[in-house]
């Protein structure tokens, strides 16, 4: 099959990862991977979370920093507008949906509550990555057609290395995580798999202690 995008340049070179990496996790909360919320009975999610929730361990055995983020909103009123209807009925403040999935969540994380698609939109993201001279982005999360791409677009206009770790993102539907993964690959990312980005972990941070973890 001919790929017009190759011929005319796409796909021209790879970012490549940096010495300073740290892991980006999109909205793994239980709105999207508990069955008892309206968007949480989907398998191809509850894949990623449990390949993310290994990346994780990895990462911070190696002292490598992670960033968790939320959806949630204290009304409609501070509500963008949504065409998603579990948004709109349960994301809000206090509702057990937007709680970390205990698979994820961990005290030495970076967690906040984000409200639009990107994890960088009006938060203080970007100031903790500056802080501790972060290079490479490694992305995991949910979906990956929305707030993952979100995230993505984002962490390359920011100019870092973004690593979008394909096993650890997750959509309701294999086509669109598929058809995002291959286009953020030809323009702003590289597309890895969990075990490419834990070699690099090996190699990039320090090994710590679960006391340093709780730090």
């Amino acid at each position: 099959m001919s790929d017009q995008y190759s011929a005319v340049g796409y796909s021209s070179t790879s970012i490549g990862m940096g010495s300073k990496p740290a892991v980006l996790v999109v909205d793994w909360q239980l709105a999207f991977t508990d069955p008892r919320f309206e968007l949480g009975g989907l398998a191809r999610l509850h894949a990623a979370r449990d390949n993310t929730a290994g990346l994780l361990a990895t990462a911070r055995a190696r002292g490598i920093p992670v960033a968790a983020c939320f959806t949630a909103y204290c009304s409609s009123k501070d509500m963008p507008l949504w065409k998603v209807n579990a948004v709109r009925k349960e994301f809000f403040y206090g509702h057990e949906c937007t709680a970390m999935d205990p698979k994820i969540f961990h005290e030495s994380d970076f967690t906040y509550c984000k409200n639009a698609p990107s994890m960088f939109f009006q938060t203080p993201l970007i100031t903790w990555l500056v802080r501790q001279n972060i290079d490479t982005l490694f992305i995991t999360g949910c979906t990956t057609s929305g707030c993952v791409r979100a995230t993505i677009v984002d962490g390359f206009s920011f100019g870092f290395r973004v690593q979008v770790v394909a096993d650890c993102c997750g959509d309701a539907e294999e086509g669109p995580h598929n058809d995002t993964l291959r286009d953020v690959g030809r323009r702003y990312a590289d597309v890895i798999d969990r075990a490419t980005a834990e070699r690099h972990f090996a190699s990039a941070g320090t090994a710590v202690g679960a006391a340093d973890q709780k730090a």
